[in-house]
């Protein structure tokens, strides 16, 4: 499961900058969430079933096959969410005897003919409608419903939109369309026959085995999975899809996307045969099932699903090539849900309280495919943003990765299990060594595979191979909460000629133990010490030197998950970017740039230095800190952007470039900006429309119609708003509306950028366009859920909501016929109701 991100750089003022930050257990008592007791066992789950697309329902029969775990048992009990039950029996070679059941609180007691034995086996028939939208479980932060099945327009009635059907299973909600025991630590094989109109393909978990063609322009599909797998990975698609075929091997990999963007599927999805290829042979475990397929869903109440053959992305991984020249955006996410293939559906999380070797892997998936595709540097990069994320969060130190007292399952799903526990593999992966490490991994998969596992049993496989102790590590960072906050400092001794470095640890509670890298420069150059810090506030080490250091730079390879102090001097910093070949000590001296260039020459000096970086990151992030309009910075820099402007690699990056020329508003650069507007790259585009916004204002209306920002990024959305919202460029209306919708948040982090969007909100709400007003209506539902109790951010939502429902109301009175504006007005109504319940 990749976490639904819903506006994360607009929320940081109440969310702390990501989707987690609020904390489930505060001030409640602690509740033991064991793992699911097995009373049964399930064995294959065979489905038929067709769509009543009216009703929003679908007619189910289902063929159970199970036996007693271990205890005899005269009875099976099933999770059966908001259906009708009409038959239930006991299926023997076809022939059906009525079995008694009971079925309240969404739960399907059935009592069997008789007591069976373990390895007893029995089929039980049941007959049913899945009625999803009756389901009363909540979704959370990162799945933001849990209906279980999915109807998309259904009824044809959204122009723009298409008709599909999906299903997400994830945690527990599989059974809201078949009844199942539906725990992470049940395994069953499925087959599934799909009754759908013939216009429409579908897709499934497994192999496609059959498809026959029935009365009434209808079609049955069977598909078959014949490895066991969880029931919340069983999945279902339906819709007007293109497929674009691919291969991995000798192994089918298909890509399920919209017409629209059938050309553009290889771009997008194009690297997963690759990263099949690669994740293979890291592991030494190749990949484990029948087939590889993805497919996009139109408002999925997440980011993506790993459902085992059948990953489903929402649809936002849909990108045109204005967007791909720049970056792919969703390749993280592809690898993320390829590697859950083995961490996820392969081995399974025993309970969702081992979350951590599920998602923990798949967030470091994509550290481990950006270090092979793209180079350490740029893995570190994203290793950066990853822990960041974390500490952005003031709820995540109070939890540990592996917890049992949750209030809800859906709450394992946070910066903890992800961003945390993919900077824990990495730590624990550099203390191992490559070859252990993934020995290890390849030792725990093949030991647990298409069955369950926990941090204990991982823990069990890298000892094995390592031959270490691993208890410590894992109660510290697995068992245990927090991370250090690390100061120091140095005392160099003229006689002895050595320096003693004082590492302090200042966080409140436990003292952390760990290896640490410091870096000594002298005379410009660092040497590097690998010391060991022991669990204690104050360790002391010595190094031989020749003079008092130029300076001294802690973890200065970055991979320790933790917070650090430190007092450094421009000089000191432009020392550090100069000399360190490290990703972060790069980064950290360019952020210090960024912050000080207009008070210290040597701070620019930093920012002039890493315009040539080999990480574009880096060369973007010290564009940024530049302003050329200031002399000083524009005589050390100028010649240099200008070149960046036009034929920098990366066109992020030329983006970046154009954006710091338009700031001097010199109209010397407007043919550079027009040349700009004929770019493939909307960074390009974009940015080139806010340079001839400023020299030539006239023409932006015109120029600003011609952009295409279905999907655009939260960035470039940024970008644009100021100039969309001030043109009154009504086109472009529904692409601010999602970052119009969160104006009272941006106005904390960026005061005129908030401004620029709380008009655009209040002109989305004085006019009569309904898709502008669909879209704000849609992501503040979802984001909803990530809010959570926060009583200070839903207020301020509701009052936005009315404040924009009594804005409709006007416009409703000067055209009382308007179909849409009636729409728009119960989009608003539903809205507000939501957040009150």
């Amino acid at each position: 499961m990749k976490k639904l991100l819903i506006s994360i750089s607009l929320l940081g003022i109440f969310f702390s900058g990501n989707v987690f930050a609020q904390t489930e257990t505060s001030g409640r008592t602690e509740v033991y969430r064991q793992a699911h007791t097995k009373m049964t066992e399930l064995k294959h789950t065979k489905l038929k079933v067709n769509f009543d697309y009216q009703k929003e329902q679908m007619g189910g029969e289902e063929w159970l096959t199970a036996s007693p775990y271990f205890y005899p048992t005269d009875s099976l009990v099933l999770n059966a969410k908001a259906m009708l039950i009409h038959e239930v029996a006991l299926d023997k070679n076809g022939s059906k005897s009525p079995l008694k059941y009971e079925y309240k609180n969404d739960m399907l007691k059935i009592n069997l003919d008789k007591t069976y034995n373990r390895n007893q086996d029995y089929t039980v028939y049941i007959k049913y409608t899945a009625r999803p939208n009756e389901v009363t479980q909540e979704g959370s932060a990162a799945i933001s419903d849990a209906k279980g099945l999915y109807f998309i327009n259904a009824k044809g009635t959204e122009a723009d939109k298409p008709t599909q059907i999906w299903t997400q299973g994830e945690t527990e909600s599989s059974s809201a369309w078949f009844p199942t025991i539906d725990k992470t630590n049940q395994k069953t094989t499925q087959e599934i026959y799909m009754t759908v109109p013939d216009k429409y393909v579908t897709l499934s978990n497994g192999l496609m085995k059959s498809s026959k063609k029935d009365s009434n322009g209808l079609r049955t599909d069977h598909w078959v999975m014949d490895k066991k797998h969880a029931p919340y990975l069983f999945f279902m698609g339906v819709g007007d899809y293109a497929i674009v075929k691919d291969k991995w091997r000798n192994i089918d990999v298909d890509y399920y996307v919209e017409k629209e963007y059938e050309p553009y599927a290889k771009q997008i999805f194009g690297n997963t045969p690759e990263m099949m290829e690669f994740f293979s042979k890291r592991l030494n475990y190749d990949y484990p099932w029948s087939k590889y397929a993805q497919i996009t869903g139109r408002d999925y109440v997440s980011g993506a699903m790993e459902n085992t053959t059948a990953v489903l992305h929402q649809e936002s991984a849909q990108q045109k090539p204005g967007d791909l020249i720049d970056e792919n955006r969703w390749e993280g996410t592809i690898a993320h849900e390829l590697f859950h293939h083995w961490f996820g559906d392969l081995v399974t999380a025993e309970s969702w309280s081992n979350l951590t070797v599920n998602e923990s892997f798949a967030n470091y998936s994509e550290y481990l495919w950006n270090e092979h595709k793209y180079g350490k540097d740029l893995a570190d990069y994203g290793l950066m943003k990853e822990i960041q994320g974390y500490l952005m969060d003031p709820s995540s130190p109070a939890k540990d990765l592996v917890r049992f007292s949750y209030k809800s399952r859906e709450d394992m799903f946070d910066g903890v299990s992800y961003n945390k526990g993919g900077a824990i593999l990495h730590m624990l992966r550099n203390y191992l060594g490559d070859d252990s490490f993934f020995a290890g991994l390849n030792d725990y998969l093949k030991t647990n595979e298409y069955g369950t596992g926990e941090a204990h049993q991982l823990r069990l496989s890298l000892e094995k191979v390592s031959g270490k102790d691993l208890n410590w590590f894992f109660n510290q960072w697995y068992f245990d909460s927090g991370h250090p906050k690390v100061s120091y400092t140095s005392t160099f001794e003229p006689v002895k000629k050595q320096v003693t470095v004082t590492v302090n640890q200042t966080q409140v509670g436990k003292n952390f133990q760990f290896p640490l890298a410091i870096d000594i420069y002298e005379n410009g150059k660092p040497t590097r010490q690998n010391v060991w810090v022991n669990a204690k506030e104050k360790n002391n080490f010595s190094f031989p030197v020749s003079k008092n250091p130029d300076l001294v730079n802690i973890n200065a390879d970055g991979l320790l998950l933790g917070e650090f102090t430190d007092s450094k001097t421009p000089e000191q910093y432009f020392m550090q970017y100069q000399n360190s070949k490290d990703f972060l000590s790069r980064y950290k001296a360019v952020e210090n740039g960024v912050e000080n260039s207009s008070k210290s020459p040597v701070a620019l000096k930093v920012l002039v230095a890493a315009l040539k970086d080999q990480n574009f990151r880096i060369r973007m992030k010290a564009l940024s800190g530049l302003d050329l309009s200031k002399a000083d910075q524009s005589k050390a820099a100028l010649s240099e952007v200008e070149k960046m402007a036009s034929s920098d690699p990366k066109t992020l990056v030329q983006g970046v470039a154009i954006s710091a020329l338009a700031k001097i508003k010199d109209r010397k650069y407007l043919p550079l900006f027009e040349n700009g507007m004929n770019a493939v790259s909307n960074s390009v585009k974009a940015n080139s429309l806010t340079g001839i916004a400023a020299v030539d204002p006239a023409r932006v209306a015109t120029l600003a119609e011609k952009l295409d920002l279905e999907g655009a990024s939260d960035n470039l959305i940024g970008e644009l708003l100021p100039i969309i919202v001030k043109n009154k460029i009504e086109k472009q209306m529904p692409a601010i509306a999602s970052t119009a919708a969160f104006y009272p948040f941006i106005k904390f982090q960026k005061p005129e950028l908030g401004t620029a969007a709380e008009e655009g909100f209040n002109w989305i709400m004085s006019s009569d366009n309904l898709k502008a007003t669909e879209n704000v209506t849609k992501v503040l539902t979802q984001v909803k859920s990530q809010i959570g109790s926060n009583p200070q951010a839903k207020m301020m939502i509701v009052q936005i909501l009315t404040d924009g429902l009594a804005k409709k109301m006007v416009v409703l009175k000067a055209n009382p016929s308007s179909k849409t504006i009636h729409a728009q007005i119960d989009l608003l109504n539903k809205t507000i109701e939501a957040y009150k319940d």
